[in-house]
């Protein structure tokens, strides 16, 4: 998990909406995945289509948890609602004379405010009556008269909106006074706006042809298929004779002192913390203290500060 996340770090974002924490040490996708009781093939798919895009959604619908998922738009819904929407119109509110004097920043408000009021209309609906004809279909139960299909047909990007609040403040609001802090918000919408219009195509090209699937199968009486994929190997772990080079490091003894500790040879010492470094990835003392600590090697009264 350590290695796609720092090789795709726009997906620690993601990672938060299946409740991941970090903090995950040298595990798998896999096993982070069943620590924090997230499907993992549901994971992969959804980091495999953020890196590659649209054209690759065929070959992951078939893996995905339709349960999964369907928590994972929740959770992305209350960060849009309750998190980042908020936080950015406090930034406006700071970056903006919002009095009614002048028009055009009481206008982008105002504007921003109905914004904020159609995206809060719409993923209510889908909570309250997309997820719930979901939660159904989950349960066997069929809703006369609703098809995911109809959603879809329905749904449209709630991004355009902030679009067009982005153009009209960079071309008609002219305040020298806003400076910084105005570029500040607008680099907020831009990023917004990225999301937002990702987390469309996540609902478009994963989650409703996921559904139609499961619509099929509980159509012909078949619970939904929690399908496993092969995930990637985990990292090497530590033998106990580096787990012992590791605690002599972290509480400050040298390659002597270890080797006459461990009575083994400066040479063998060194050759072991070559090692571990390389397969930890850890390129200093501090870092190891941490990678030490973490992994309950040493406890924290024990090592050199």
């Amino acid at each position: 998990m350590f290695d796609v996340i720092c090789d795709e770090y726009h997906l620690l974002q993601m990672m938060s909406r299946f409740g991941i924490s970090l903090g995950f040490s040298e595990k798998s996708v896999r096993e982070v995945c069943e620590a924090h009781g997230v499907d993992a093939p549901t994971f992969l798919a959804v980091a495999n289509y953020m890196k590659n895009g649209g054209e690759s959604a065929l070959h992951y619908v078939e893996h995905i948890s339709v349960r999964a998922l369907t928590d994972y738009l929740r959770q992305a819904h209350t960060y849009f609602l309750n998190f980042l929407l908020p936080a950015i119109r406090r930034k406006l509110v700071g970056a903006i004379d919002c009095s009614q004097a002048n028009e055009v920043a009481y206008l982008i408000l105002k504007f921003y405010d109905e914004y904020m009021g159609d995206v809060r209309r719409h993923m209510n609906f889908e909570d309250k009556k997309v997820f719930t004809y979901v939660e159904r279909l989950l349960q066997g139960e069929r809703t006369p008269g609703f098809q995911i299909a109809q959603f879809a047909r329905s749904h449209v990007g709630t991004d355009k909106k902030l679009q067009e609040l982005k153009n009209l403040i960079i071309k008609y609001y002219a305040d020298p006074a806003a400076g910084e802090q105005l570029n500040n918000v607008l680099f907020d919408i831009f990023n917004c706006e990225a999301d937002m219009r990702q987390h469309c195509h996540v609902e478009d090209d994963l989650f409703v042809p996921a559904v139609q699937l499961l619509e099929a199968r509980t159509a012909e009486g078949q619970p939904e298929v929690e399908e496993q994929v092969a995930d990637t190997a985990p990292e090497e772990a530590l033998s106990e004779r580096e787990k012992e080079i590791v605690s002599c490091i972290v509480r400050g003894l040298s390659a002597k002192e270890t080797a006459e500790k461990l009575f083994i040879s400066p040479n063998t010492v060194q050759t072991h913390r070559k090692n571990i470094f390389r397969k930890l990835d850890i390129h200093s003392v501090s870092g190891l203290t941490i990678y030490a600590i973490a992994s309950g090697i040493v406890k924290l009264d024990e090592v050199k500060l």
